[in-house]
């Protein structure tokens, strides 16, 4: 409760919705001060009844009406018996309508209709956003409402804008005159602004209110829009100064006149031009409506001579050029106790860049309208008089464009306006260098020509453009190919459009304004055609040559300027410039040399020195383009390669081959030993690529000033190096390299002899190295099949290492330079269990379909065996026995062998990829990333080896690590291991089992290893940082059974906070730094919340583990490769898949396949890992030492935020 009244302890309405039962209604629907009126009654009592009381008496009426609502909020629906009884009229049925108390009543089924005005809760909060916003900040703007004859309520005061007196039928057949107002109110004339609010930029609510009445009144509202005028107040003077003067103050408003609203308007009523037809629109029921029609409006007063106002709007680059008029409606008039005459007013139009100084301008007298021209009867005389044919604008848009012309060749400065008057009184303006090809606003203003002080009213209606030009154009293309036999071909092709051709699909003002022509001509040619064919020599050459040209029909420089007219007025010495500068070219000359090479004719065996190994490259490209804006814009291209490839066939030597003569199966592995002498590839290439780009701007406009060449150059070598080696069979090495060189050269051209030697001496030596990038692969298949007892396994084995180094950057050489590895290993182990049983006749019989027949007619043993009867031993017949033959085997012990020889297939899969980058490394490379001066990095490091702190330290003695004190890159390491085991079962016929066991773990560290104090003695390794994640497959499902009592504790979650202290216990007498057990059972460092014991506990609790066997996460960082979860092993998942239903006998007649089918999926997974860094060690025992005060608990090496566990049967069956 408040001093206000009741307010809810949760004033946040979740729901936004009233309680399911009826009974709460009352309660909930009351008002904003949450009584009802009895509550209200008891609220009330000592600050407004008993007060009104003893004023007016128990008994008064007001009295009465105010002890039954004290705080008039009590809601009464507009439609009511009671409401009936007393006819009462619309103001006194929706006087209570807007009420909250009692607005959502529950409806009733004996209702005819439903009383309620809402069905949610009343709210204060407008937005529903559920905040208070407690700072006030606002504008207030005023209207002073008073009697129609108050001069308050004039048009021209108070924000009125017009007034309309409208007949209105009442109920009784009588008719009443009612008022209606339009109020226009600029947004920037606000009577106050409250609070901070700096602007309208971020308006969220407009808040309306009625005060200061004496009497009540009824005071009927319309509608309240926002109005957006895309015209804007022009807030300077419209002069030719050139400049933005601010203007003088005086009253001005600028709107809207339209014929829906102001048809009546007074003294002078809206009507449209006679040639304006206003636009139909079909409405939803079929009815042809008219659209509004509107003009402009600038109302002005106190205008001092030659003052002006005016209103402008900006827009995107507008292109007038293909238009030949301009026209425009204008209509003046005075105010009513204005002194105003004919031509005292001017209308100004602008059009142009900008309104200062660069622009067309139209001046043009005004007549003004008679204020009694609104008796006229006759709808077109009142509109001629209205709309005055001398005032209005029909521009032919060429004279401007002359008068242009006509300005430059007089010589008259652009910074001066240069006018012209016409025969009509208009008088035509330019300034600057406007141009109808760029109009980017339009200004609309009246100027006081004559008068003191001017007051009155100007129309602006129908800017438009029209006659626009169709003039068409022309387009052709054209194409030749010409075969040279089998030397090549030739090919020719043109193409060219000429101004105003277009697409039928383009709009008129989207046609080509240019005259273009493009010409391609190009030869691919096979020059080695021209030498005798048993020289084998092949030169492919590819050369070409393409130009375009296009014209534009304006000037670029005065876009409403026609090329061919500047041409003509210009001097015969200028008019090759000035084309030059107008016509934009682009010319592409090509020659490519590809893949030269003589080939092989002599059908010997491929040799390493043959001369068919090498093959050269050469590639030319130069581009010149020249345009309105680019004086010169050259660019040229060389590429030269050459490459060597060498790819014999293997060729493999078996020493023991022919030495063992023995079949037996035992000797394989020897007698099958090989190796190959000679690479299986040998390739290297050499390319050179050189790029130089001079681009100068051209110079606009009269300066002198020569704008200085750009240049985009580049000069590289590249080496290519690959070499695949089968050792042997089952052993291949594969190495590739990259070297990226840059051959660096002098600024600018290389126009003289010093700069073109130095750049010489840099190409002989090979540039300056600035990546080098080396990866090696080792593979080898284990010759398990060589040997008898393994020959049902396959194991393969994968070595890669990687190798990369980053020079520094030029500007920053003291910073060193990046040196990365990478080491992957891979081990793929398939068991064929099938072949392995294949070994045994009894094992392979039972693949052999069984027989069918009665079992009496067969004999057997006691091992379940049998044998044909009527089969005679070689004893009794002489004939001898097949060693070959498969037993014959019952079903005891058919079903015995299927479940013995279960599984089928076995793959193991193990891979491990770590990483390692450095930066600040201050040595170069050599020969395969090596520096054999240093012998640094070393061999280790280049075939993967990842280092360790112990590495980073001698590095740093040896002098390799930077020692620059801004050095603030951090060393990185990665590593990622993956273990995969799948298995399938088939224990009987039909049945599948596919056993799945997955474990992966992926780590990350990085340090900041940096030499402190910039002397080379004190390196350290600052802000270590290790992260990673970890996941197996697991079984989790003992406690997923468990009973579930919502209203108890789980047993599991008991056993979880059980399972604690035994954690505690163990972590305790693990680590010799706790070793002290406290008295609630728990050791020291080791607390019920420590992270070491929570996470052991809960894999315990939740997966059905002994607690005193589960695994213990380590807690020291031995490596990269230290896996915290090492002891956590994965357990298998399976699916298990039966067809052999669709076998019983019937069942085929009713499912073609019958499936039973049962998965489990489940995982343990520890992920977001990372490192803690307060963690200490000092004796270095593998456990953590620094206490934590505030948890009373160990601080670990590693922080686990989350540890899942996912388990899913999928499907249960």
């Amino acid at each position: 409760a408040s001093v206000w009244g009741r307010v809810p302890r949760n004033p946040i309405q979740v729901t936004n919705a009233f309680s399911n039962n009826p009974d709460d209604r009352p309660i909930q629907d009351a008002g904003f001060d949450g009584l009802s009126d009895t509550g209200e009654v008891a609220k009330r009592s000592l600050d407004y009844l008993n007060i009104l009381q003893s004023s007016l008496g128990s008994g008064s009426p007001a009295y009465q009406t105010a002890v039954q609502d004290p705080s008039s909020d009590n809601y009464h629906y507009y439609r009511g018996d009671d409401l009936d009884a007393k006819g009462a009229g619309i103001l006194e049925r929706y006087k209570s309508y807007n009420n909250p108390q009692g607005n959502s009543p529950v409806a009733s089924t004996s209702s005819e209709f439903s009383s309620a005005a809402t069905l949610y809760p009343d709210q204060e909060d407008l937005n529903r956003d559920n905040t208070l916003n407690e700072t006030e900040e606002y504008f207030q703007y005023i209207v002073d409402l008073k009697p129609p004859n108050a001069p308050e309520m004039q048009i021209g005061q108070n924000f009125i804008v017009d007034k309309k007196s409208v007949a209105v039928n009442l109920v009784d057949g009588t008719t009443r005159s009612e008022i209606w107002y339009q109020l226009r109110i600029p947004i920037n004339s606000y009577e106050r602004k409250v609070g901070n609010i700096p602007d309208f930029k971020s308006i969220r609510f407009i808040r309306m209110f009625l005060t200061d009445f004496e009497d009540s009144v009824v005071v009927r509202f319309g509608k309240l829009d926002l109005v957006r005028n895309v015209w804007r107040k022009f807030k300077y003077k419209i002069d030719s100064t050139g400049i933005y003067s601010p203007d003088t103050p005086a009253d001005f408003n600028v709107s809207a006149v339209n014929i829906e609203e102001n048809d009546k308007r007074i003294p002078l009523p809206y009507a449209t031009p006679r040639e304006i037809e206003r636009v139909q629109t079909l409405s939803n029921n079929g009815v042809n409506l008219l659209q509004n029609e509107q003009s402009l409006s600038l109302r002005f007063c106190n205008v001092q001579q030659l003052g002006t106002k005016g209103v402008f709007q900006t827009f995107a680059n507008r292109d007038l050029r293909q238009f030949r008029k301009l026209q425009l409606y204008i209509h003046a008039e005075k105010a009513p106790d204005a002194f105003l005459n004919d031509n005292d007013l001017t209308a100004v139009i602008r059009i142009g860049n900008d309104f200062a100084s660069n622009y067309y301008e139209v001046r043009i007298p005004l007549k003004l309208t008679p204020l009694t021209a609104g008796g006229i009867g006759n709808k077109d005389i009142y509109s001629d008089t209205l709309w005055i044919q001398q005032n209005s604008l029909d521009l032919d848009l060429d004279i401007l464009t002359k008068m242009k012309t006509a300005r430059n060749l007089s010589n008259v400065p652009i910074n001066l306006i240069y006018r012209q008057l016409q025969a009509n009184g208009h008088t035509y303006s330019i300034m600057g260098n406007p141009n109808l090809g760029e109009v980017k606003g339009v200004l609309l203003g009246v100027e006081n020509t004559n008068v003191p002080s001017a007051c009155g009213e100007v129309w602006f209606n129908e800017l438009r453009l029209s006659s626009i030009n169709e003039k068409g154009g022309y387009a052709a293309l054209a194409r030749v190919d010409v075969a040279l036999s089998d030397l090549g071909t030739i090919s020719l092709s043109a193409n060219t459009h000429s101004n105003g051709f277009g697409t039928l699909e383009q709009r008129i003002t989207e046609r080509y304004r240019d005259e273009y022509l493009q010409f391609d001509a190009a030869a691919n040619l096979e020059l080695g055609k021209l030498l005798p064919q048993k020289a084998g020599i092949s030169i492919p050459l590819y050369a070409g040559y393409s130009q375009t040209v296009s014209t534009p029909e304006f000037d670029p420089y005065d876009l409403d300027i026609k090329l061919k007219d500047k041409l003509r007025y210009s001097d015969r010495s200028q008019r090759d410039s000035i084309k030059t500068n107008a016509v934009d070219f682009t010319s592409i000359k090509t020659l490519n040399l590809t893949n030269v090479r003589k080939n092989k004719t002599n059908g010997k065996k491929p040799k390493i020195y043959d001369i068919s190994n090498i093959d050269v490259s050469y590639n030319y490209t130069k581009t010149e383009i020249h345009n309105p804006l680019i004086e010169k814009n050259e660019v040229t291209k060389h590429h030269a390669g050459v490459g060597y490839n060498f790819a014999p066939e293997p060729k493999y030597y078996e020493p023991f081959k022919k030495l063992i003569k023995s079949k037996t199966h035992w000797f394989d592995l020897i007698k099958d030993f090989n190796f190959n002498l000679l690479p299986s590839q040998l390739s290297f290439k050499a390319d050179i690529f050189r790029q130089f780009g001079a681009v100068k701007p051209r110079s606009v406009g009269e300066s002198k000033y020569s704008i200085p060449e750009t240049y985009d150059k580049y000069y590289t070598f590249d080496r290519n190096y690959i070499v695949r080696w089968d050792l042997t069979r089952s052993l291949n090495l594969d190495y590739s390299a990259v070297n990226n060189a840059r051959i660096d050269e002098p600024y600018g051209r290389l126009d003289t002899k010093d700069k073109r030697d130095t750049v010489r001496r840099n190409l002989l030596r090979g540039g300056r190295n600035v990546v080098f990038n080396q990866s090696a692969n080792f593979s080898y298949n284990v010759p398990t099949t060589k040997l008898p007892l393994l020959d049902w396994t396959t194991l393969r084995l994968r070595y890669g290492a990687i190798y990369r180094w980053i020079g520094a950057s030029r500007l920053a050489i003291s910073l060193g330079n990046f040196l990365e590895n990478g080491q992957q290993e891979e081990a793929n182990l398939q068991l064929d269990f099938n072949k392995l049983y294949s070994k045994s006749k009894l094992l392979r019989a039972l693949d052999r379909p069984q027989l069918s027949g009665d079992s009496t007619n067969r004999a057997g043993d006691s091992s379940g065996v049998r044998r044909p009867r009527n089969r005679k031993s070689s004893d009794s017949s002489g004939v001898k026995k097949d060693p070959n033959a498969l037993p014959e085997l019952g079903g005891i012990a058919r079903a015995f062998g299927k479940i013995l020889t279960s599984i089928k297939t076995v793959n193991i899969s193990l891979s491990q990829n770590s990483n390692t980058r450095l930066p600040g490394y201050t040595d170069s490379t050599q020969f395969v990333g090596e520096n054999f001066k240093s012998m640094e990095p070393g061999f280790g490091f280049i075939l993967g080896k990842q280092p360790d702190s112990n590495w980073l330290n001698k590095a740093s003695q040896k002098g390799l690590i930077t020692k620059d004190t801004l050095f603030n890159e951090l060393f990185s390491q990665t590593f990622d291991q993956r273990f995969t085991l799948s298995a399938q079962l088939e224990p009987i016929r039909d049945l599948t089992i596919d056993v799945n066991i997955d474990k992966t773990f992926n780590k990350n560290y990085s340090e900041l290893f940096k030499d402190t104090t910039g002397t080379g003695n004190s390196f350290a390794h600052l802000s270590p940082y290790a992260g990673g994640g970890f996941n197996v497959s697991y079984i989790s499902f003992k406690t997923l059974f468990e009973k579930f009592d919502p209203n108890r504790v789980s047993q599991t979650f008991v056993k979880f906070q059980d399972y604690r202290v035994i954690l505690s216990q163990r972590l305790g007498k693990l680590n010799p730094y706790s070793q002290l057990q406290t008295s609630d059972g728990y050791y020291l460092g080791y607390g019920r919340y420590a992270i070491d014991v929570l996470i052991p506990a809960f894999i315990a609790a939740y997966t059905g583990q002994d607690p005193e066997k589960v695994s213990l996460i380590k807690q020291n960082n031995a490596g990269i490769k230290a896996n915290p979860f090492r002891s956590i092993m994965p357990k298998p998942n399976w699916r298990i898949s039966y067809n052999g239903l669709s076998r019983v006998k019937g069942m085929e007649t009713i499912f073609t396949n019958f499936s039973l089918t049962h998965g489990y999926t489940a995982s343990l997974s520890m992920n977001s890992f990372t490192s803690a860094l307060l963690y200490q060690d000092v004796s270095r025992f593998g456990y953590p030492s620094f206490f934590d005060t505030l948890s009373d608990n160990f601080i670990p090496y590693y922080l686990i935020p989350n540890v899942t566990i996912q388990e899913q049967f999928s499907p249960l069956i």
